[in-house]
């Protein structure tokens, strides 16, 4: 485990680059990531994805998965990788402060 220091706040990390305490996110960080993972803007779209993410995974413990999140966000599969192209489960939980959704490679 490693500690970076992500838009001005210390957070740790895996090897794999998720956060492995989701209190040390916040709003700023998640922008960081998002730029460091390939999506230069959050827009509206983006934070109601993460929102649902946020909330899910405090609730469950863990990251949801894409059917979760395509079923219970309202977001069909298309507009996710659109949103979070290349592995939208594993980005949007990266991004989220959250850990590796079970069954992502």
């Amino acid at each position: 485990m490693a500690t970076k220091v992500i838009a001005g706040h210390q957070v740790q990390m895996n090897d794999e680059g998720f956060m492995t305490n989701p209190q040390e996110w916040d709003r700023e960080v998640a922008a960081a990531i998002a730029q460091a993972e390939g999506i230069p803007e959050l827009t509206l779209q983006h934070w109601r994805v993460i929102d649902f993410c946020r909330q899910d995974g405090m609730a469950s413990g863990k990251a949801p998965t894409l059917r979760r999140i395509t079923a219970l966000a309202g977001v069909s599969t298309k507009d996710m990788f659109a949103l979070f192209p290349k592995g939208p489960a594993k980005k949007v939980a990266k991004i989220s402060g959250l850990g590796k959704p079970e069954g992502c490679v």
